[in-house]
């Protein structure tokens, strides 16, 4: 019985039933010249555009509001083509930004979790794409491309969810000796699931999930990726009180080198296939993850009003109405609405 379920379990890894393609020794890729990955600043979203020869990504487009703003940061990089745009989920602050680059730029390709989804942003992206005279391609979890000498792989998702946050298309964007993870706003459960189908998570730089929210980058995946540079996008005074503090302690541990456009604006991370360098638009030299942590803040909401509040605000419900949250994030997901007195 031994041999058997051996003979089966070398089956499935010769067929890699994993979800992921096998891992492979690392091969130095030959690559000339420089590839960029541009971190654009669009507020509480995300938008990255990748440069690699003549060969252009982006992947997401921030919000609606923010679509003409991403025309014109592609336009002052000398775009007029797209190899590829990437919706790595529906959510309108990574879906809505894109009709404009749609209907501005000639698109070769168009990748999304999804084809239909209820929602405005979504219907334009889908009507912008076929304007283009293009279908919705759906990645399956190991396809792979090149763009330029740079090759793209993709990692998730590794299955079908309920939380469109964990439907993100993941993708690992190698260039030489370095790599770029971009996980969209994929969740724990989503992370896991990579983990243990075996990717290969490993990157230069890690794109942080979910605008730096505890529900993404735990230890385990956190680990497993090995950054040397984070990039968190990020609206400054966002009402989701992102990044959360326990992620930037998490990259802290890991001695992570973290920006964040919140504080820098647009940010630009060259490649020569062996070493990343970086440049922002501002800031430069700003504490965007302080050794020390900040002051720890309580959060008490009323059982009654379902209203959260600071430890230190004067309208705290009487004790035997209170009910105590670890994090801000907590309180929200707990049905809880903000104090507007305290402002937690």
């Amino acid at each position: 019985m031994n041999q058997v379920i051996t003979c089966i379990l070398a089956l499935l890894t010769a067929l890699n039933l994993s979800g992921c393609a096998a891992v492979q020794p690392p091969v130095a890729q030959q690559v000339s010249g420089t590839m960029e990955v541009h971190f654009i600043d669009v507020g509480q979203a995300d938008s990255e555009l990748i440069q690699c020869g003549d060969k252009a990504m982006l992947i997401d487009g921030g919000n609606v509001a923010d679509s003409s703003l991403v025309v014109s940061y592609l336009s002052a990089q000398k775009i007029d083509h797209l190899d590829y745009v990437v919706c790595t989920h529906a959510h309108e602050d990574h879906v809505g930004g894109l009709s404009g680059p749609l209907n501005k730029f000639k698109v070769d390709h168009v990748l999304a979790p999804v084809t239909n989804y209820d929602s405005d942003a979504f219907r334009n992206f889908a009507k912008y794409t076929a304007a283009q005279g293009l279908d919705i391609t759906v990645p399956s979890v190991g396809d792979n491309f090149s763009l330029g000498d740079a090759s793209v792989e993709v990692m998730g998702p590794q299955k079908l969810y309920d939380e469109t946050n964990n439907t993100s298309i993941v993708l690992k964007v190698t260039y030489g000796e370095t790599s770029f993870l971009f996980p969209g706003d994929a969740e724990r459960e989503s992370e896991q699931d990579m983990l243990d189908a075996g990717c290969d998570l490993n990157a230069t730089v890690l794109k942080v999930g979910h605008h730096g929210s505890d529900t993404s980058t735990t230890y385990p995946f956190l680990r497993a990726v090995a950054p040397s540079y984070a990039v968190i996008s990020v609206g400054a005074d966002n009402s989701y009180g992102h990044p959360a503090e326990s992620t930037l302690s998490r990259l802290r541990d890991a001695e992570v080198t973290v920006y964040r456009t919140d504080l820098q604006g647009n940010i630009v991370a060259v490649s020569n296939g062996k070493q990343i360098s970086f440049t922002t638009q501002k800031e430069k030299d700003v504490q965007t993850n302080p050794t020390e942590s900040k002051t720890e803040i309580t959060y008490i909401g009323n059982i009654n009003s379902h209203v959260f509040h600071r430890d230190t605000c004067d309208a705290l419900p009487a004790e035997k109405n209170q009910v105590w949250f670890e994090s801000r994030e907590a309180a929200i997901a707990a049905g809880y609405k903000a104090c507007t007195r305290c402002k937690p």
